[in-house]
């Protein structure tokens, strides 16, 4: 959570998600595709309706429980893939699709029907894998991590990039994040523990290693170095017109 707050997640001065994203009550977000509701959580807070869906039931559950007592003037949980969702047209003033686009069948029609609910002016947070870090987790992860329900492909920086115009929505900013998970990642393949429990030395030792680096005076400067160039994830935020 540290290392997303200096990306500039969850920041609560401002009332952004991230960096050019911000939240206010006067929104409606969508969250396709929220797991437990993480992000959700933050909109939630910020007192929007917050309408948040995913394919998992169990997830949706989960999220509503988190997202229950937390502010929102409403909440909305739908369970479904989200390639066609129960809502009318130009419903949401802010959408949200984070870690989503590279599980889905289909991204141009995941995308146009984010379009299809967003009113005029509003904004998109997208995010998908980094390539660069993408290609590591090839060489290391178990096959089925590259399979269906998992990651289906490997979007470049400029086909994330056309993606998105290509939806119909114009850019507003551009952003990377995540040297320290992409790095995790490796070591968490290397130590061999399970998701549910990782509990090893070499993630602890990683942990503490990227903790003192942050403390220096220099740390910021060399984890946007990082970040830039090996994030775990590129971000772009959206406006349709």
């Amino acid at each position: 959570m540290r290392d997303l707050s200096e990306s500039g997640w969850f920041n609560m001065q401002t009332g952004e998600l991230f960096p050019h994203f911000p939240i206010s009550a006067d929104d409606v977000v969508l969250d396709a595709g929220c797991g437990d509701g993480g992000k959700a959580a933050f909109c939630a807070r910020q007192g929007a309706h917050v309408i948040f869906a995913d394919i998992a039931a169990n997830e949706v559950a989960a999220a509503f429980d988190r997202l229950s007592g937390e502010g929102a003037r409403q909440l909305t949980p739908i369970v479904g893939d989200c390639a066609r969702l129960p809502l009318p047209d130009g419903i949401a003033s802010r959408v949200i699709a984070s870690e989503v686009i590279e599980h889905v069948d289909d991204p141009g029609r995941f995308l146009d029907e984010l379009v299809r609910v967003g009113r005029p002016g509003a904004l998109y947070l997208l995010t998908v894998p980094d390539p660069v870090a993408e290609g590591l987790q090839v060489q290391l992860a178990p096959p089925v991590y590259f399979e269906k329900p998992n990651h289906l492909r490997i979007l470049g920086r400029d086909e994330f990039a056309q993606l998105v115009t290509g939806a119909g929505l114009t850019i507003v900013h551009r952003g990377s994040f995540g040297f320290y998970s992409a790095m995790w990642w490796v070591f968490f393949w290397t130590a061999g523990v399970q998701l549910s429990s990782p509990d090893h030395p070499l993630l602890k030792q990683w942990d503490e290693t990227w903790r003192a680096l942050l403390a220096t005076h220099e740390g910021p400067r060399v984890k946007a170095a990082l970040d830039a160039f090996m994030p775990m994830s590129q971000c772009i935020v959206a406006r349709k017109p």
